[in-house]
This record gives structure tokens, sequence and C-alpha cells, in this order.
């Protein structure tokens, strides 16, 4: 019997640590997180505006140890990642890259700001060599400005800036890495020899073993719905095509004047040009009213001051400056130098070559054709193409009838087998007298006195 009192007790106890152990060991499991954030497709500022909010979230986690961006892209706006740039030197809490198969240009800049670079096998980082809108690579100027802002985030993470900015200049040759003339590319076996990477791994559980989170809970920082819609909304292709459905939709609303179908194409254009950017503060309220107010001068130099040219100049002035402004990170009237803002340049000039050749095979082809004419108003409406605003009334001229009641200038007369109404040519006129049609201008029958016609 002593025995199996024992016996029990001794299970007792065992189970009761066990759960202990293991009650233990969730605890600590569960009270530290990895926040992951994924960086993929374009680097805009809708992108900047998600990783913030994730690298925020994690700095004001106290079970929070540290940030993976998940990485693959091709690159992006140069703004845009100096922002992210920017965030990520700053942050308060390690945060490290892992590029799951591509880091090229502005992804290359982004992961040199954090503090370990993991590639998976089959990777690659570098080729930011910066290009303006139409694809081609950009001047020196501007090269100059992405060598200056790889070399100082590489610094500043311990990574050799003359790699970092090897992968923007091709005239940069670096012994046993790159020859002269060849702009740097590193794959994940070369960055891992040459230091820039930490490790090859494959996964992101990887990632934090070598980071030593191996106990971490890997907690997803999701974008949100706004997010993306944001981001959707505020990219650069995007951005033209709905400056161009203002910009058309106002042409040709100002031509056939009224609430209709071409100002409605132009006002959901412009709500979804601006809202995008105004959350995400580039689109000041300024912004817009000037957008506004030019818009309000161009009609003013169409329908009030026609031929003067001050009005619609500077109506046209005010838009195009509203427009740009609105697509640029200004803080009032101060604004980024002109290398920073070649993206938003290209944009503009663009949008308006597209523009101009819209409205032009519009007028040449698209209103010709049936269905547009039932849109919008083409044709003349003028009497000689068969319309009226009144009945006309030209074949009762020089007809003779009788006055049906008084005409004290108006009144009522039979002419042949019609009831005409008609007004007198100033004199008053008896019932029953007979009349004569003198005149039916604007559809309008007037009369005289036969004896004294």
């Amino acid at each position: 019997m002593r025995t199996r009192i024992i016996f029990f007790l001794f299970i007792l106890v065992a189970f009761s640590l066990s759960w202990m152990a293991a009650a233990t060991l969730e605890a600590e499991s569960s009270s530290e997180k990895v926040y992951v954030i994924r960086v993929e497709g374009l680097i805009d500022n809708g992108l900047n505006m998600y990783i913030d909010r994730g690298v925020s979230a994690a700095e004001n986690d106290e079970e929070a140890i540290g940030v993976i961006l998940h990485m693959d892209t091709f690159g992006g706006l140069v703004d845009a990642a100096d922002k992210i740039r920017k965030r990520l030197l700053a942050s308060e809490i390690p945060v490290v890259t892992f590029i799951d198969a591509n880091a090229a240009s502005a992804g290359a800049l982004i992961s040199f700001a954090t503090d370990n670079i993991f590639m998976v096998p089959g990777g690659s980082i570098g080729a930011a060599t910066v290009v303006d809108g139409a694809g081609e690579k950009a001047d020196e100027k501007m090269q100059s400005y992405m060598r200056g802002l790889m070399r100082s985030t590489a610094e500043a993470k311990g990574y050799d800036p003359r790699i970092a900015e090897a992968m923007v200049d091709e005239r940069i040759e670096i012994e046993g890495v790159i020859a002269e003339g060849e702009l740097l590319t590193f794959s994940a076996s070369e960055a891992l020899e040459n230091d820039v990477s930490t490790a090859t791994v494959r996964s992101l559980r990887e990632v934090s073993a070598e980071m030593g989170w191996e106990q971490a809970e890997l907690f997803n920082v999701d974008e949100r719905w706004e997010e993306s819609v944001i981001r959707f909304f505020a990219s650069p292709v995007l951005q033209s095509l709905l400056m161009l459905m203002m910009l058309g939709g106002l042409y040709f609303e100002l031509q056939s004047p009224g609430i209709g179908f071409a100002g409605a194409i132009a006002g959901i254009g412009a709500i979804l040009f601006f809202l995008p950017l105004y959350i995400m503060g580039l689109a000041q309220f300024w912004e817009i009213l000037i957008v506004i107010i030019g818009i309000g001068l161009i009609a003013v130099e169409i329908f009030v001051l026609p031929g003067i040219g001050i009005a619609g100049v500077t109506g046209a002035v005010l838009l195009l400056f509203g427009l740009f402004a609105s697509l640029v990170g200004n803080v009032g009237f101060s604004f980024p130098s002109l290398d920073e803002m070649r993206t938003q340049l290209w944009t503009i000039l663009l949008t308006l070559l597209l523009a101009i050749a819209f409205i032009a095979s519009t007028i040449r082809y698209v209103m010709k054709t049936p269905f547009f004419g039932r849109l919008v108003l083409t044709k003349s409406t003028d009497t000689a193409s068969g319309y009226t605003s009144y009945e006309n009334k030209d074949d009762l001229l020089g007809k003779e009838g009788v006055a049906l009641t008084s005409l004290r200038i108006s009144g009522t007369a039979r002419i042949g087998d019609r009831r005409v109404d008609v007004v007198s040519d100033g004199q008053y006129i008896d019932k029953g007298t007979r009349i004569k049609v003198i005149s039916t201008a604007a559809g309008q029958v007037v009369v005289t006195r036969v004896e004294d016609y």
C-alpha cells in the first residue's frame, strides 16, 4: 500500500513539473515577437506608410525584439526609398533584410539601411542606377545624389561604401570585385563573400535562427486594405492616367458646358488623384485650391473674357503647378531639389503629351461616332439645321382673319380654320374686327386692322 502511494505521488510530481515546464516554455516562446514586413512590388510612398506603421508598432511593442523586411522588389521611387531609409536608420529596434529573390535599385538602398542582410540562394542585390520617367539613365547630377545616399547609408550600418557606390556607378572599379565599365550586382554567394550579406538562408525561420531569435513568434504585419488602395492609385502610371482623365474631361466639358458625362469623368479623376495623395500628406489643401482656381480662370477666359488670354494663361499655369505640387513632398513653398523631383516632372510632362494626343485623336475620330454623339452635343442646333425653340408660323404671314376677343394688345383671332394667339400692332382692336397678319417673327403673330393696312 505504501509503495502504491509513493508511486502515485511520484507520478503526480512528475506530471506537475512537466506541466510547469511546458507552461514556462510556452510563456517564454510567446513573450517575444519578431515583426515581419513585406517589401514587394514598386517602392512608393504608399509602401513608406506601411513600413513606417510596421516599424513604429514594433518599437511600441514591449514583446518585440526585432523586425525582418521580407523583400522582393525591382525598385521604385528614389524619394520614397529615401524616406524609408531615414526611418530605418532612426529605428529603435534591430531591423534586418531577408532578400527573397531581388533587391534591385531602391531595394538595395533600403537593404543597406538595415543591420543585417540575408539572401536566399539565387537572390540578387544591386543595379541601383537612377533612371528617369522615360526609362533612360538619369543625368550625372542625379547619379551623384544616389551615390551619396548609398555611400552614407552603407557607412552608417558598417557595409563597404565602395561596394554600395559601385552598384550605382559603372565607372567605379574595385579590385577583385568589379571592373570599370560594369554595374555591380551581387548574387547570394558573392554578397556573402564580400560581407554584404550575413548568411545565405532559405526561410524566415532561418533568418530568426541566425539572429538568435529562434524562440520568438513571427508576427506578420499585414498591409491594410486602404494602404493597398492608396498604393495602387498613387503609382506614377495611375497618377498619369488620372490626370489625363481630369484634363481630357475638363476640356470636353468646357466645350459643351453643363454637368455632363465629360464633367463627371473629370470629377472622378480628380477625386481618385487627390485623395490618396492627400492621405499620404503629399497633396495639401492649398495645392488643391490652386487647381480649382486655375480651372475657374480658364472658364472665365472661355465664357466671360474670350480672346484676352491673361485669365486663360494664368489658369493653365496654376492648374499645372497645383498638379505638380500635389505629387511632390514639399513643405509649404519649400520644394526639394530638381533632381529629387525628376520623377514628378516626367509624370507631368508625359501626361501633357498624352492629353494633347488624346484630345486631338478624340476630336478627329471618336467625336464622329454615333455613340459619342449620344453622350456629347456635337451638332449645330440652328434653324438651318432644322432646330428651333418655337413653333414656326410663317405660313400665316399676309393672311386675314377675325378677332375673336378684344385685342388689348394681345388676344385670340381666327385665321382660316385655325384659332391663333395674336398681338396687335400697338392699337386697340375690338372683337369681331377684320385683321391681317403683318409679322410672324420668332413665332409671335402680329396683326393689324384690315382697313388700316
